[in-house]
C-alpha cells in the first residue's frame, strides 16, 4: 500500500469516526449536544482535525443523514423483500419506516428536521436521499391506483408516515395506536 493510499485510508476512517461520534452524541444527547468541540475531545483529534474534514455541524448533520437515509432504504428493503402480497408488503414497509424512526431519532432528525445542508427533490439530490425515496415508491408504486402517478402517491404515503413518526414521537398519538393507523393507511390508500 502507497503512503497515499494510507493516508486516503486514515482520513476515510477519521471521517466515519466523526460520524459516528456525532451520531452516538445525538442520540444519547440531542443535536444541541454535537459541537465540534465536543467532537473534537470525543474522538481525540483537534478541532483543525475535524475541520480538515467538515467545515462544521451542517455537513457533518448531512453526512449523518446520508448515512441515516441509507439505512433507512436498506431496512425497507429488508422488510419487503420476502412479502408477495402487495398491500402486506405496503404495511411492511411503514412498520419499518415506524420502527427506523423512533429506533434512531436523532438519524430521523438529521434526515428530515435539521439543516444538513442536502437538497430534496432536486437533480443534485444526494444519491442515498434518492434511494431511500425509490426504497419506498418500489412497494408503494404497485398500489398507488390506476391514472395515479407513482411518485406523487409514494410521496403521499411518505408523508403520512412521517406525520405518524413526528406526532407518535411527540407524544401528540399514543403509540398503542399504532397498528391501527398503519391498517387504515393501507386499507384506505393501497390499492391493488
Amino acid at each position: 500500500m502507497s503512503v497515499q493510499e494510507r493516508k486516503q485510508r486514515e482520513r476515510a476512517d477519521r471521517e466515519r469516526l466523526i460520524v459516528a461520534t456525532a451520531r452516538e452524541l445525538a442520540e444519547q444527547q440531542g443535536w444541541d449536544a454535537v459541537t465540534t468541540r465536543r467532537l473534537a475531545e470525543r474522538i481525540e483529534y483537534s478541532q483543525p482535525v475535524l475541520y480538515s474534514h467538515f467545515r462544521g455541524k451542517r455537513e457533518i448533520i448531512g453526512a449523518v443523514a446520508l448515512e441515516g437515509a441509507a439505512e433507512l432504504a436498506a431496512a425497507v428493503r429488508a422488510a419487503t423483500s420476502t412479502v408477495d402480497d402487495p398491500r402486506a408488503r405496503v404495511a411492511a414497509l411503514a412498520h419499518a419506516y415506524l420502527d427506523f424512526a423512533a429506533r434512531n431519532p436523532a438519524v430521523y432528525d438529521a434526515i428530515f428536521h435539521l439543516d444538513g445542508g442536502l437538497a430534496f427533490a432536486h437533480e443534485d439530490t444526494p444519491a442515498p436521499l434518492k434511494d431511500a425515496f425509490a426504497a419506498l415508491m418500489e412497494s408503494l408504486a404497485e398500489v398507488a391506483g390506476d391514472g395515479i402517478h407513482p411518485g406523487l402517491f409514494t410521496e403521499t404515503f411518505w408523508a403520512a408516515l412521517h406525520g405518524l413518526a413526528t406526532l407518535t414521537r411527540a407524544r401528540r398519538l399514543p403509540p398503542e395506536h399504532t397498528e391501527q393507523r398503519v391498517r387504515l393507511l393501507v386499507d384506505r390508500l393501497a390499492v391493488t
